[in-house]
């Protein structure tokens, strides 16, 4: 069947392509060396349809044409009927919307002179008139060849020859279209099981289409909407910065519907559980989605190296109701997915990992220790090294996992204060900033035509978070001179992203001595922060002020040095007791907790006497100011579920706020209106109200 008659019947969708097809996934390459056999005469292989009066579910077409003895279902090449109709006609065939092209051959050239076939590149073809798009060579019929060759001659003579060779290679081109190409067809008797069998026949013969592919194609056979739906689902969960593909869905589907990872057991599977079974995971994606900013502060899918560590996630889920069952299995679940994601569970061997692990996730009622101690056989350790970072660059697992950590502390921009795990807008979107420029070490210290010297440059240890215009703001300075100024206007933003405070080590002159410095820092906060969510020790009411202190900050434990009095400015401030009620509100809104006040953060005793010379060194109206700012910010209601006390430690008086968890959200006044905070980690940290919305639906019925 010739070229055009092929691209006539998709215009008129007497070619159709059924639901269960994958979408146009050749890349630019492939399409240019299909246009290159085809000049050059070369065989491209044959099609295949299926010509049924009863077709499947076929790809945007709602209603079938009024014609269904002629309707032809593609099979087999839809990849290269695509690709001719986009060049030839210059759109996106009917079957087709714009989002399902992941890429546009559209932009291939031709060369009338020499008859090859490139993609633009400005600086071989602007101005340069033997360059034409491939798709006006067939649009256009009125290409001057002879105009073209002028452009090129000196003489008459020499332009007629020049257009004699143009025109007929420009004819060469052209022809394509009249290409007799071979069709297979399908037995009109065939049934939609027989199609889809000899689909999977042709092309698991070769390497065109992954398991995942095929398997999708069988539930898509089954299940018609299913490609659908997911696809759909996709476009949903990427409003939220979480992106997924057609793999990964039909890879967790599996998990819900099969309990395992390998692709083939969902072949069987009927259409009833695979329905139900998207009715789960749709839900669960939901909940994931929402689960990771808030507790594990990874905000969307570029903050871990791997999709595929959420497939065991999704296998508990679906064996729980949908949700983790206590905090203290989030956070042991929230463990193990920083260890799978930092040690690369799964960029090698997936299926067989996967496999095994989901096994695991379905005979244990908590299998995240066991899981650990599978990464644990793989890897040795969990726990990372100073070595683990030396040389490391952004891309490794290790940096991701780094700004994770950092914004677990609370991190913020360094000259406007910005959180950096709830950035927006493109001015505040996050950069990755070279602590010590580029500029500056390759000009001091070292040679960047050296592939070593260049990764010791860019290594994560010498690679901060900060947003856009701070980046643009900091350009090549060194941090000898805008590390003082930070350190004035956010005093602990250095620390939380784990830079050395010692100045010595900011001079370019002790460029290595500071990435060891932070190596060091970063491995141990890194750890620190694991550690935790595993191994937080429980508080008991009796324990004194003392022993609560050695235990350190955690996710129910914060000291605050004072209520009102800023140690700075040496006079009472206001404006500091909000940290004590976010504080508060963030117990009230998580397991409850212990308020330290009095004590700094690294444990030292400040002791109250500052904000109790401005109380007539009265505990009791300390006592009244702190419970009326409480029931003044937070609410009356939540007068039961706080109680204050003093102790004396080394002849200094602190002040001890026991916090219980409240039975109803906890909402704080703010400058700008309500807030709402929760606590995770050592930190409190304020949801936007679309977190809050989520957050309290998952935790209060």
């Amino acid at each position: 069947m010739k070229v055009s008659e092929l691209l006539n019947g998709i215009r008129k969708r007497d070619l159709v392509l059924p639901e269960f097809q994958r979408e146009y996934v050749w890349s630019k390459e492939q399409a240019k060396q299909l246009f290159i056999s085809l000049a050059k005469d070369y065989p491209v292989g044959s099609l295949m349809f299926w010509k049924t009066d009863q077709p499947p579910e076929l790809k945007n077409i709602n209603e079938l044409p009024d014609k269904l003895g002629s309707i032809q279902v593609i099979l087999d090449g839809q990849q290269r009927l695509t690709t001719l109709f986009m060049l030839i006609e210059g759109g996106i065939p009917p079957y087709y919307l714009d989002v399902d092209i992941q890429t546009d051959p559209r932009e291939l050239y031709y060369n009338v002179d020499s008859g090859d076939f490139q993609y633009y590149q400005a600086s071989r073809m602007k101005d340069n008139p033997v360059w034409l798009q491939v798709i006006e060579c067939f649009q256009y019929q009125d290409i001057n060849v002879f105009e073209i060759a002028k452009k090129l001659s000196e003489s008459d003579q020499e332009a007629f020859e020049l257009a004699n060779k143009f025109n007929t290679n420009l004819n060469t081109l052209k022809n394509i279209q009249t290409i007799d190409l071979t069709v297979q067809n399908v037995p009109p008797h065939a049934i939609l099981e027989d199609a889809i069998d000899i689909f999977d026949r042709v092309n698991s013969q070769g390497t065109k289409l992954t398991d995942a592919d095929l398997a999708l194609t069988h539930v898509t056979g089954k299940w018609s909407q299913a490609r659908k739906v997911m696809k759909a689902k996709i476009i949903d969960l990427e409003q939220r910065n979480f992106f997924f593909d057609l793999t990964f869905m039909t890879r967790a589907l599996n998990a819900v519907v099969t309990k395992r990872a390998l692709f083939e057991v969902i072949h069987s599977a009927p259409k009833e559980k695979l329905e139900a079974g998207w009715q789960t995971l749709s839900k669960i994606l939901d909940y994931i989605v929402t689960v990771l900013p808030q507790s594990a502060f990874i905000d969307s899918t570029q903050d871990i190296n791997s999709t595929n560590v959420l497939i065991p996630w999704i296998a508990f889920l679906a064996q729980h109701e949908g949700k983790f069952p206590n905090e203290k299995t989030l956070r042991h679940a929230i463990h193990w997915l920083y260890a799978a994601h930092t040690w690369a569970r799964y960029t090698s061997q997936t299926d067989q990992r996967l496999e095994f692990d989901l096994s695991l996730v379905s005979r244990e009622e908590s299998p995240w220790n066991e899981l650990c101690n599978q990464i644990i056989d793989q890897r040795g350790r969990i726990e990372v090294k100073n070595s683990d970072l030396e040389g490391r660059g952004i891309q490794h697992p290790l940096f991701r996992m780094a700004l994770i950590t950092a914004k677990a502390q609370g991190a913020v921009d360094w000259f406007n204060g910005a959180p950096l795990g709830t950035t927006h807008g493109k001015s505040y979107s996050i950069h990755n900033h070279h602590i010590f420029p580029q500029a500056k070490l390759y000009g001091a210290q070292f040679d960047g035509d050296n592939h070593l010297h260049r990764k010791i440059v860019n290594e994560i240890a010498n690679r901060a978070v900060l947003t856009a215009d701070t980046n643009r703001d900091i350009s090549d300075m060194l941090p000898t001179k805008y590390f003082p100024q930070v350190q004035e206007n956010y005093p602990d933003a250095l620390n939380k992203q784990f830079v050395p405070i010692e100045p010595e080590l900011w001079k370019i002159e002790r460029y290595q001595d500071f990435l060891e410095a932070r190596r060091q820092l970063m491995a141990i906060k890194i750890n620190e922060y694991m550690a935790g969510l595993i191994t937080e020790p429980e508080m008991p009411q009796e324990l004194g002020i003392m022993e609560l202190i050695k235990l350190g900050e955690s996710a129910t434990l914060e000291f605050k040095s004072t209520l009102s009095w800023d140690v700075v400015q040496n006079r009472v401030n206001k404006l500091l007791r909000k940290q004590v009620l976010k504080t508060v509100a963030a117990f009230l809104n998580s397991s409850g907790g212990t308020l330290v006040i009095g004590a700094e953060d690294d444990g030292n005793i400040f002791g109250l006497e500052e904000d109790l010379s401005t109380l007539g060194k009265s505990t009791d109206r300390f006592a009244n100011l702190l419970t009326t700012l409480i029931i003044d910010y937070i609410g009356a209601e939540y007068a039961s579920l706080f109680e204050i006390q003093f102790e004396h430690v080394n002849g200094q008086k602190v002040c001890r706020v026991n916090v219980s968890p409240a039975p109803i959200p906890a909402h704080m006044r703010g400058d700008r209106g309500s807030e709402f905070w929760i606590r995770f980690g050592p930190t409190s940290r304020m949801l936007d109200s679309e977190e809050t919305v989520s957050y309290i639906n998952l935790n209060w019925n």
